[in-house]
């Protein structure tokens, strides 16, 4: 077991440390990243209303963060899976669900401010890198039924 830890050392120490990055853009979301919901959804957001943004500033921020958190998790994928196919089609999924979801954030803030929760679970998926959470036990199973 130990000569078996010892031979993946390297990816093991490169995949604390890309998780550590993500763990560091969330510590310093505050300093990095424009974003009025950070301290709108920290409170009691269900009686007060939507805060004040700048529409170009925000969608700015998002891209910067979720470009960051996908450069990362495309990074992890890659040290565990070693596979150029399985980074490309990440990135392939990661791109189109930043539209999606972007989309969707702008269209249930402008349009559907009375579904605050729709407004914060949409907005997680854009500022959290949950579908690396998804991706990984997904391709290790695919790799498993190869």
């Amino acid at each position: 077991m130990l000569k078996r830890i010892l031979k993946y050392k390297l990816r093991l120490v490169l995949s604390m440390g890309l998780i550590a990055l993500l763990v560091l853009v969330r510590v310093a979301e505050n300093l990095l990243f424009y974003d009025p919901f950070l301290v709108y959804f920290k409170s009691d957001f269900t009686n007060l209303p939507i805060p004040a943004f700048d529409s170009f500033k925000l969608f700015m921020s998002l891209c910067f963060r979720y470009g960051l958190n996908t450069v990362i998790s495309l990074a992890l994928l890659h040290v565990i899976f070693r596979d150029y196919n399985t980074t490309k089609f990440s990135l392939v999924l990661y791109l189109l669900f930043f539209m999606l979801f972007v989309l969707l954030f702008f269209v249930a803030v402008f349009y559907c401010e009375s579904n605050k929760f729709a407004i914060f679970y949409v907005r997680r998926f854009l500022i959290q890198p949950i579908f690396v959470l998804l991706f990984i036990p997904g391709f290790y199973y695919q790799k498993l039924a190869r």
